[in-house]
């Protein structure tokens, strides 16, 4: 006995050959969305451009990084920049080399914490997304760094734990 297959009445003013590829379509649509989404998401990282000898000390900074910080693997942007590195930790860890001076530092932002770590001043700075942005001052460089909300058991262990290579490859 052959089950009657019934087609929705909405349907029927489809033709056939329309109907039979519209599943298979919103599937295809479906799945490159997905893939789409599990992109890197590291366009959105400003790269900084420094120069003189700003840019050779955030050069050996870079070749000096771990591949895994915190438990967290290294997953740089495409393209590759030697002022930018990148650990997954959803949402990821950031640091940028070589950045501007932050304007809030002339500003009454200037007085908010700024903890040390092994005599190096990371001043931060609480984001409207829960993030934290801690820049090491005081140094040849500026190096920043975003600690992401939840990842951590304190928004400073990605710089505490940095502050080692940042004293060894940018003077102060």
């Amino acid at each position: 006995m052959a089950r009657e297959t019934r087609v929705p009445k909405a349907l029927t003013a489809v033709p056939a050959p329309i109907r039979w590829l519209a599943l298979p379509v919103a599937l295809t649509c479906a799945v490159v969305v997905l893939v789409g989404s599990w992109g890197s998401g590291d366009r959105d990282v400003e790269v900084p451009q420094p120069s003189g000898k700003a840019a050779d000390y955030c050069r050996a900074l870079a070749a000096a990084l771990p591949q895994v910080l915190l438990g967290h693997a290294r997953k740089d942007p495409s393209p590759a920049s030697p002022y930018v590195a990148v650990w997954d930790s959803s949402p990821r860890t950031v640091m940028r080399c070589g950045i501007d001076r932050p304007e809030e530092l002339n500003g009454p932002h200037a007085k908010d914490l700024s903890p040390t770590v092994d005599d190096l001043t990371w001043w931060s700075q609480k984001r409207d997304d829960g993030s934290y942005r801690l820049v090491a001052t005081m140094r040849a460089a500026y190096v920043e760094v975003i600690s992401p909300p939840g990842v951590y058991g304190s928004p400073l262990d990605p710089a505490a734990a940095l502050t080692p290579l940042v004293k060894a490859n940018i003077p102060g």
